[in-house]
Protein backbone atom coordinates (compact mmCIF):
# COMPACT_ATOMS: atom_id res chain seq x y z
CA UNK A 1 0.00 0.00 0.00
CA UNK A 2 2.67 2.64 0.84
CA UNK A 3 4.55 2.67 -2.55
CA UNK A 4 1.12 3.23 -4.15
CA UNK A 5 0.11 5.67 -2.02
CA UNK A 6 2.97 7.75 -1.98
CA UNK A 7 3.10 7.39 -5.97
CA UNK A 8 -0.62 8.39 -6.10
CA UNK A 9 -0.18 11.32 -3.70
CA UNK A 10 2.74 12.88 -5.66
CA UNK A 11 0.76 12.44 -9.14
CA UNK A 12 -2.20 14.13 -7.50
CA UNK A 13 -0.76 17.00 -5.98
CA UNK A 14 1.62 17.88 -8.51
CA UNK A 15 1.62 18.94 -11.92
CA UNK A 16 0.06 15.54 -13.02
CA UNK A 17 -2.95 16.68 -11.64
CA UNK A 18 -3.78 18.01 -15.18
CA UNK A 19 -4.76 14.71 -16.50
CA UNK A 20 -7.86 14.72 -14.68
CA UNK A 21 -9.09 17.41 -16.59
CA UNK A 22 -9.52 14.98 -19.50
CA UNK A 23 -12.87 14.15 -20.31
CA UNK A 24 -12.20 10.68 -19.56
CA UNK A 25 -13.04 11.12 -16.04
CA UNK A 26 -16.32 9.48 -15.09
CA UNK A 27 -18.93 10.80 -12.34
CA UNK A 28 -20.19 9.45 -9.20
CA UNK A 29 -21.14 11.04 -6.04
CA UNK A 30 -20.61 14.65 -6.39
CA UNK A 31 -18.75 14.77 -9.33
CA UNK A 32 -15.13 13.89 -10.38
CA UNK A 33 -12.61 14.79 -7.58
CA UNK A 34 -8.99 14.47 -7.90
CA UNK A 35 -8.48 15.49 -4.15
CA UNK A 36 -11.09 12.40 -3.34
CA UNK A 37 -7.50 9.87 -4.24
CA UNK A 38 -6.09 11.53 -0.57
CA UNK A 39 -6.59 9.96 2.36
CA UNK A 40 -9.81 8.61 3.19
CA UNK A 41 -11.98 10.64 0.26
CA UNK A 42 -13.55 13.90 -0.28
CA UNK A 43 -15.69 14.74 2.77
CA UNK A 44 -19.23 15.66 2.58
CA UNK A 45 -20.40 18.46 4.52
CA UNK A 46 -22.13 17.63 8.09
CA UNK A 47 -24.34 19.99 7.83
CA UNK A 48 -28.18 19.61 7.10
CA UNK A 49 -29.69 21.70 4.17
CA UNK A 50 -30.88 24.36 6.71
CA UNK A 51 -27.42 24.85 8.13
CA UNK A 52 -25.77 24.71 4.65
CA UNK A 53 -28.08 28.01 3.87
CA UNK A 54 -25.60 29.73 6.66
CA UNK A 55 -22.26 28.69 5.91
CA UNK A 56 -22.53 25.70 7.41
CA UNK A 57 -23.37 27.43 10.69
CA UNK A 58 -24.73 24.79 13.41
CA UNK A 59 -21.92 24.63 16.28
CA UNK A 60 -23.94 26.49 18.74
CA UNK A 61 -27.72 27.57 16.69
CA UNK A 62 -30.81 25.44 16.74
CA UNK A 63 -34.41 25.67 15.11
CA UNK A 64 -37.32 24.60 16.41
CA UNK A 65 -38.62 23.28 12.86
CA UNK A 66 -35.49 21.85 11.58
CA UNK A 67 -33.02 19.58 12.80
CA UNK A 68 -28.71 20.17 13.66
CA UNK A 69 -26.90 17.22 13.94
CA UNK A 70 -23.50 18.69 13.94
CA UNK A 71 -23.71 19.38 18.11
CA UNK A 72 -25.98 16.32 19.54
CA UNK A 73 -26.13 18.61 22.41
CA UNK A 74 -28.71 20.93 20.26
CA UNK A 75 -31.07 17.64 20.68
CA UNK A 76 -31.43 18.70 24.20
CA UNK A 77 -33.09 22.51 23.08
CA UNK A 78 -35.73 20.57 20.78
CA UNK A 79 -39.40 21.05 21.41
CA UNK A 80 -41.41 17.69 22.15
CA UNK A 81 -42.24 16.82 18.93
CA UNK A 82 -40.51 13.78 16.14
CA UNK A 83 -38.59 15.18 13.26
CA UNK A 84 -37.96 13.52 10.23
CA UNK A 85 -35.93 14.96 7.83
CA UNK A 86 -34.31 14.26 4.45
CA UNK A 87 -31.74 15.88 2.05
CA UNK A 88 -30.43 15.40 -1.82
CA UNK A 89 -27.56 17.43 -2.51
CA UNK A 90 -26.58 18.14 -6.13
CA UNK A 91 -22.65 19.75 -7.98
CA UNK A 92 -22.34 21.35 -11.01
CA UNK A 93 -18.67 22.31 -11.08
CA UNK A 94 -15.55 23.46 -13.60
CA UNK A 95 -12.01 21.97 -12.51
CA UNK A 96 -9.03 24.00 -14.23
CA UNK A 97 -5.47 23.83 -14.57
CA UNK A 98 -2.66 25.65 -16.46
CA UNK A 99 -0.78 23.20 -17.95
CA UNK A 100 2.37 24.29 -20.30
CA UNK A 101 0.55 28.03 -20.17
CA UNK A 102 -2.41 26.38 -21.19
CA UNK A 103 -5.30 26.72 -19.44
CA UNK A 104 -7.33 23.06 -19.53
CA UNK A 105 -11.09 22.56 -18.54
CA UNK A 106 -13.27 20.12 -17.54
CA UNK A 107 -16.90 20.68 -16.57
CA UNK A 108 -18.53 18.14 -13.79
CA UNK A 109 -22.01 17.07 -12.26
CA UNK A 110 -22.80 14.97 -9.78
CA UNK A 111 -25.62 14.11 -7.25
CA UNK A 112 -26.04 12.00 -3.85
CA UNK A 113 -28.64 11.32 -1.37
CA UNK A 114 -27.16 13.56 1.59
CA UNK A 115 -28.85 12.37 4.43
CA UNK A 116 -31.67 10.96 6.43
CA UNK A 117 -32.59 11.35 9.81
CA UNK A 118 -34.78 11.24 12.79
CA UNK A 119 -35.38 12.54 15.90
CA UNK A 120 -37.74 11.84 19.07
CA UNK A 121 -38.27 13.01 22.53
CA UNK A 122 -37.90 10.66 25.77
CA UNK A 123 -38.45 13.46 27.75
CA UNK A 124 -39.03 16.77 28.43
CA UNK A 125 -35.15 17.39 28.86
CA UNK A 126 -33.86 14.65 26.48
CA UNK A 127 -34.34 13.86 22.51
CA UNK A 128 -32.41 11.12 20.34
CA UNK A 129 -31.73 10.46 16.75
CA UNK A 130 -30.94 8.34 14.41
CA UNK A 131 -29.36 9.48 11.38
CA UNK A 132 -27.53 7.93 7.72
CA UNK A 133 -25.40 9.77 5.80
CA UNK A 134 -22.45 9.26 3.75
CA UNK A 135 -18.81 10.20 5.20
CA UNK A 136 -16.60 10.66 2.66
CA UNK A 137 -16.92 9.35 -1.00
CA UNK A 138 -13.62 8.83 -3.76
CA UNK A 139 -13.67 9.39 -7.18
CA UNK A 140 -11.24 9.77 -9.65
CA UNK A 141 -9.76 8.60 -12.77
CA UNK A 142 -6.24 9.94 -14.30
CA UNK A 143 -3.99 8.87 -17.20
CA UNK A 144 -0.44 9.94 -17.67
CA UNK A 145 2.02 9.34 -20.11
CA UNK A 146 5.99 9.32 -20.02
CA UNK A 147 9.52 8.49 -21.38
CA UNK A 148 10.64 5.46 -20.40
CA UNK A 149 14.69 6.25 -19.56
CA UNK A 150 17.27 4.84 -21.81
CA UNK A 151 14.79 3.73 -24.39
CA UNK A 152 12.88 5.36 -27.32
CA UNK A 153 9.42 4.13 -25.96
CA UNK A 154 6.50 5.54 -24.22
CA UNK A 155 4.95 4.53 -20.79
CA UNK A 156 0.72 4.57 -20.46
CA UNK A 157 0.04 4.79 -16.49
CA UNK A 158 -3.79 5.35 -15.52
CA UNK A 159 -5.48 5.68 -11.81
CA UNK A 160 -8.69 5.08 -10.94
CA UNK A 161 -10.38 4.98 -7.76
CA UNK A 162 -14.25 4.24 -6.28
CA UNK A 163 -15.71 4.48 -3.35
CA UNK A 164 -16.88 5.67 0.21
CA UNK A 165 -17.38 5.98 3.35
CA UNK A 166 -21.25 5.68 5.07
CA UNK A 167 -21.97 6.70 8.60
CA UNK A 168 -24.96 5.49 10.91
CA UNK A 169 -25.58 7.52 13.77
CA UNK A 170 -27.24 7.39 16.96
CA UNK A 171 -27.39 10.63 19.21
CA UNK A 172 -28.54 12.14 22.79
CA UNK A 173 -29.06 15.72 23.98
CA UNK A 174 -30.04 16.40 27.43
CA UNK A 175 -31.01 19.86 29.23
CA UNK A 176 -29.20 20.30 32.12
CA UNK A 177 -30.50 22.88 34.68
CA UNK A 178 -32.31 26.13 32.92
CA UNK A 179 -29.86 26.31 30.07
CA UNK A 180 -27.06 23.97 30.33
CA UNK A 181 -26.74 21.13 27.52
CA UNK A 182 -25.30 18.00 26.90
CA UNK A 183 -24.95 15.33 24.38
CA UNK A 184 -23.03 12.32 22.55
CA UNK A 185 -23.06 10.75 18.73
CA UNK A 186 -22.11 7.67 18.36
CA UNK A 187 -21.10 6.59 14.48
CA UNK A 188 -21.17 3.52 12.54
CA UNK A 189 -18.28 3.59 9.76
CA UNK A 190 -18.88 0.91 6.72
CA UNK A 191 -17.54 1.22 3.17
CA UNK A 192 -15.08 0.56 0.84
CA UNK A 193 -12.42 2.40 -1.30
CA UNK A 194 -10.63 0.44 -4.35
CA UNK A 195 -7.90 2.57 -6.09
CA UNK A 196 -6.42 0.55 -9.07
CA UNK A 197 -3.32 1.23 -10.97
CA UNK A 198 -2.07 -0.12 -14.03
CA UNK A 199 1.66 0.70 -16.61
CA UNK A 200 2.13 -0.56 -19.67
CA UNK A 201 4.82 0.23 -22.50
CA UNK A 202 3.68 1.34 -25.79
CA UNK A 203 5.20 -1.31 -28.14
CA UNK A 204 2.46 -3.10 -30.14
CA UNK A 205 5.50 -3.87 -33.10
CA UNK A 206 3.88 -5.85 -35.37
CA UNK A 207 6.92 -6.55 -37.40
CA UNK A 208 8.14 -8.73 -34.10
CA UNK A 209 4.87 -9.67 -33.17
CA UNK A 210 5.60 -7.93 -29.77
CA UNK A 211 2.41 -6.98 -27.69
CA UNK A 212 2.03 -4.63 -25.04
CA UNK A 213 1.59 -5.87 -21.54
CA UNK A 214 -0.47 -4.49 -19.03
CA UNK A 215 0.83 -4.48 -15.37
CA UNK A 216 -2.08 -3.89 -13.35
CA UNK A 217 -2.48 -3.45 -9.29
CA UNK A 218 -5.96 -4.02 -7.82
CA UNK A 219 -5.73 -2.05 -3.85
CA UNK A 220 -9.30 -2.38 -1.50
CA UNK A 221 -9.51 -1.32 1.79
CA UNK A 222 -12.47 -2.02 4.01
CA UNK A 223 -13.59 0.27 6.75
CA UNK A 224 -15.22 -0.44 9.89
CA UNK A 225 -15.26 1.08 12.98
CA UNK A 226 -17.12 3.12 15.52
CA UNK A 227 -16.25 6.61 16.09
CA UNK A 228 -17.75 9.62 18.76
CA UNK A 229 -18.68 13.14 19.12
CA UNK A 230 -18.91 14.95 22.14
CA UNK A 231 -20.79 18.56 22.29
CA UNK A 232 -22.11 20.96 25.08
CA UNK A 233 -23.94 23.94 24.94
CA UNK A 234 -24.77 26.84 26.99
CA UNK A 235 -28.39 29.24 26.07
CA UNK A 236 -28.29 31.61 28.80
CA UNK A 237 -30.77 34.59 28.15
CA UNK A 238 -29.35 38.49 27.90
CA UNK A 239 -33.19 39.91 28.43
CA UNK A 240 -36.64 39.39 27.51
CA UNK A 241 -36.05 39.33 23.43
CA UNK A 242 -32.25 38.00 23.16
CA UNK A 243 -30.88 34.74 24.00
CA UNK A 244 -26.86 34.31 23.98
CA UNK A 245 -25.99 31.08 22.24
CA UNK A 246 -22.97 28.89 22.61
CA UNK A 247 -21.44 25.67 21.60
CA UNK A 248 -18.29 23.22 21.16
CA UNK A 249 -18.02 19.39 20.16
CA UNK A 250 -14.97 17.40 19.74
CA UNK A 251 -14.45 14.51 17.73
CA UNK A 252 -11.91 12.48 19.76
CA UNK A 253 -8.74 10.60 17.31
CA UNK A 254 -10.11 7.63 16.04
CA UNK A 255 -8.22 4.66 15.33
CA UNK A 256 -10.58 3.05 12.37
CA UNK A 257 -10.48 -0.97 11.73
CA UNK A 258 -9.83 -1.56 8.57
CA UNK A 259 -8.93 -4.82 6.12
CA UNK A 260 -7.14 -4.52 2.94
CA UNK A 261 -6.42 -6.55 0.12
CA UNK A 262 -3.61 -5.69 -2.73
CA UNK A 263 -3.34 -7.93 -5.91
CA UNK A 264 -0.75 -7.22 -8.43
CA UNK A 265 -1.32 -9.11 -11.97
CA UNK A 266 -0.25 -9.52 -15.84
CA UNK A 267 -3.01 -8.77 -18.25
CA UNK A 268 -3.25 -8.31 -22.27
CA UNK A 269 -4.97 -5.44 -23.51
CA UNK A 270 -7.91 -7.40 -24.17
CA UNK A 271 -8.37 -8.27 -20.34
CA UNK A 272 -7.14 -11.67 -20.89
CA UNK A 273 -4.90 -12.97 -17.72
CA UNK A 274 -1.27 -13.64 -18.75
CA UNK A 275 -0.21 -14.43 -15.37
CA UNK A 276 -1.60 -15.72 -11.73
CA UNK A 277 -2.34 -13.03 -9.55
CA UNK A 278 0.24 -11.97 -7.12
CA UNK A 279 -1.90 -11.34 -3.83
CA UNK A 280 0.54 -8.78 -1.39
CA UNK A 281 -2.43 -8.81 1.14
CA UNK A 282 -5.41 -10.47 1.58
CA UNK A 283 -7.73 -9.16 3.92
CA UNK A 284 -4.78 -8.05 6.01
CA UNK A 285 -6.16 -6.32 9.36
CA UNK A 286 -4.88 -2.58 10.03
CA UNK A 287 -5.93 0.81 11.64
CA UNK A 288 -6.57 4.26 9.82
CA UNK A 289 -6.09 7.24 12.20
CA UNK A 290 -7.84 9.72 12.10
CA UNK A 291 -7.32 12.66 13.53
CA UNK A 292 -9.07 14.66 16.87
CA UNK A 293 -11.72 17.55 15.50
CA UNK A 294 -12.84 20.28 17.36
CA UNK A 295 -15.17 23.10 16.75
CA UNK A 296 -16.74 26.03 18.69
CA UNK A 297 -19.58 28.38 17.67
CA UNK A 298 -21.03 31.53 19.30
CA UNK A 299 -24.20 33.11 18.13
CA UNK A 300 -26.96 35.78 19.01
CA UNK A 301 -30.88 35.04 18.72
CA UNK A 302 -33.84 37.12 19.28
CA UNK A 303 -36.63 35.03 19.73
CA UNK A 304 -36.63 33.41 16.58
CA UNK A 305 -36.33 35.79 14.70
CA UNK A 306 -33.17 36.64 13.94
CA UNK A 307 -30.02 35.08 14.69
CA UNK A 308 -26.58 35.78 13.63
CA UNK A 309 -23.50 33.73 14.40
CA UNK A 310 -19.63 32.34 13.91
CA UNK A 311 -17.96 29.01 13.79
CA UNK A 312 -14.47 27.63 14.40
CA UNK A 313 -13.40 24.21 13.91
CA UNK A 314 -9.84 22.75 13.75
CA UNK A 315 -8.46 19.14 12.28
CA UNK A 316 -5.31 18.17 13.25
CA UNK A 317 -4.65 16.02 9.93
CA UNK A 318 -0.37 16.06 10.26
CA UNK A 319 -1.33 13.46 12.44
CA UNK A 320 -3.04 11.33 9.56
CA UNK A 321 -2.24 7.85 9.18
CA UNK A 322 -3.20 5.02 6.82
CA UNK A 323 -4.13 1.50 7.61
CA UNK A 324 -0.42 0.57 7.25
CA UNK A 325 0.66 3.74 9.04
CA UNK A 326 1.97 5.72 6.48
CA UNK A 327 1.55 9.81 6.80
CA UNK A 328 -0.64 11.34 4.41
CA UNK A 329 1.27 14.37 3.94
CA UNK A 330 -1.18 16.66 5.00
CA UNK A 331 -1.20 20.21 6.50
CA UNK A 332 -3.54 21.11 9.82
CA UNK A 333 -6.64 22.44 8.37
CA UNK A 334 -9.02 24.75 10.07
CA UNK A 335 -12.55 26.23 9.11
CA UNK A 336 -14.38 29.56 9.91
CA UNK A 337 -18.06 30.19 9.26
CA UNK A 338 -20.27 32.78 9.39
CA UNK A 339 -24.09 32.85 8.86
CA UNK A 340 -27.51 34.38 9.75
CA UNK A 341 -31.17 33.48 9.88
CA UNK A 342 -33.80 35.71 9.52
CA UNK A 343 -37.65 34.80 10.08
CA UNK A 344 -40.07 37.74 9.78
CA UNK A 345 -42.52 36.88 11.82
CA UNK A 346 -42.46 33.04 13.71
CA UNK A 347 -45.77 32.98 15.39
CA UNK A 348 -47.58 35.06 12.31
CA UNK A 349 -50.69 33.53 10.62
CA UNK A 350 -49.57 35.54 7.06
CA UNK A 351 -47.48 32.69 4.74
CA UNK A 352 -44.71 35.12 3.72
CA UNK A 353 -44.37 36.02 7.42
CA UNK A 354 -43.07 32.44 8.23
CA UNK A 355 -40.44 31.79 5.61
CA UNK A 356 -37.08 31.85 6.84
CA UNK A 357 -33.90 33.35 4.94
CA UNK A 358 -30.44 32.53 5.36
CA UNK A 359 -27.22 33.63 3.68
CA UNK A 360 -23.60 32.87 5.14
CA UNK A 361 -19.96 32.61 3.97
CA UNK A 362 -17.12 29.91 4.84
CA UNK A 363 -13.17 30.24 4.46
CA UNK A 364 -12.00 26.56 4.80
CA UNK A 365 -7.70 26.05 4.92
CA UNK A 366 -7.81 22.23 3.05
CA UNK A 367 -4.95 19.72 4.35
CA UNK A 368 -4.14 19.54 0.80
CA UNK A 369 -0.68 20.63 -0.27
CA UNK A 370 0.32 21.60 -3.95
CA UNK A 371 3.89 22.68 -4.48
CA UNK A 372 4.04 23.49 -0.91
CA UNK A 373 1.40 25.56 -0.08
CA UNK A 374 -1.82 24.76 0.84
CA UNK A 375 -5.37 24.68 -0.52
CA UNK A 376 -8.07 27.38 0.38
CA UNK A 377 -11.59 27.20 -0.22
CA UNK A 378 -13.88 29.91 -0.16
CA UNK A 379 -17.91 29.57 -0.49
CA UNK A 380 -21.06 31.90 -0.22
CA UNK A 381 -24.25 30.34 0.37
CA UNK A 382 -27.81 31.63 0.73
CA UNK A 383 -30.88 29.22 1.72
CA UNK A 384 -34.87 29.54 2.87
CA UNK A 385 -37.27 27.45 3.97
CA UNK A 386 -40.84 27.28 3.31
CA UNK A 387 -43.31 26.42 5.49
CA UNK A 388 -45.85 23.56 4.10
CA UNK A 389 -48.61 20.89 5.51
CA UNK A 390 -51.27 21.26 8.20
CA UNK A 391 -50.69 24.34 10.63
CA UNK A 392 -48.03 25.20 8.52
CA UNK A 393 -45.31 22.90 10.91
CA UNK A 394 -43.37 21.00 8.02
CA UNK A 395 -40.86 22.64 6.20
CA UNK A 396 -39.58 22.71 2.22
CA UNK A 397 -35.70 24.02 2.64
CA UNK A 398 -33.69 24.85 -0.09
CA UNK A 399 -29.66 25.95 -0.15
CA UNK A 400 -27.43 27.07 -2.78
CA UNK A 401 -23.63 27.67 -2.55
CA UNK A 402 -20.95 28.97 -4.69
CA UNK A 403 -17.27 28.89 -3.65
CA UNK A 404 -13.89 28.05 -5.28
CA UNK A 405 -11.26 25.75 -4.16
CA UNK A 406 -7.72 26.20 -4.97
CA UNK A 407 -6.29 28.66 -7.42
CA UNK A 408 -4.56 28.94 -10.95
CA UNK A 409 -1.00 29.35 -9.30
CA UNK A 410 1.69 26.92 -10.70
CA UNK A 411 0.00 23.26 -10.97
CA UNK A 412 -2.45 23.79 -8.74
CA UNK A 413 -6.41 23.06 -9.78
CA UNK A 414 -9.03 25.70 -9.06
CA UNK A 415 -12.38 23.80 -8.58
CA UNK A 416 -15.27 26.18 -9.15
CA UNK A 417 -18.70 25.03 -8.00
CA UNK A 418 -22.60 25.51 -7.53
CA UNK A 419 -24.08 22.99 -5.00
CA UNK A 420 -27.67 22.75 -4.51
CA UNK A 421 -29.67 21.31 -1.68
CA UNK A 422 -33.67 20.42 -1.21
CA UNK A 423 -34.69 18.91 2.28
CA UNK A 424 -37.93 18.01 3.58
CA UNK A 425 -38.46 18.56 7.20
CA UNK A 426 -41.84 16.70 8.71
CA UNK A 427 -42.80 17.30 12.12
CA UNK A 428 -45.43 15.08 14.20
CA UNK A 429 -46.12 14.31 17.66
CA UNK A 430 -45.90 10.75 19.12
CA UNK A 431 -45.93 8.98 22.76
CA UNK A 432 -48.93 11.18 23.15
CA UNK A 433 -51.03 10.31 26.97
CA UNK A 434 -54.31 9.24 26.09
CA UNK A 435 -57.04 11.28 27.10
CA UNK A 436 -60.16 9.46 28.93
CA UNK A 437 -63.62 11.69 29.10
Amino acid sequence: MSLFYKRLSRLLTGSLLAAATSPMVLAQGLGNSPYSALGLGEPYSQANVTNLGMGSLGISNSNPFNLNLQNPALLGTRPPYTLFEVGILGQSKSISQNVTNTQQTQRDFGGNLGYLALAFPANSRWTMSLSLRPSTYVDYQTRQYAQVPGTIYEAEYNYTGRGGINKASFASGFRIGKNIYLGAEGSYLFGNVTNTSDSRVLINDAATGIQDVRIARINRINYSDVVWRLGAAWRPKLSTDWTLNIGATVDPRSRVNARETDIYQQVSLAGTNISAADTLRINSAGKATVPQQANFGISIERNNKLLVGVDVGVQQWSQYRTITDQPGSFNNGYTVSAGLEYTPKYNSTRYWDLVSYRAGFQYNRLPYLVDGAQVNDVSGSVGLSLPIGAFLVNRINIAVVGGQRGALIGTQIREQYLRFALGFSLTDRWFRKSVID
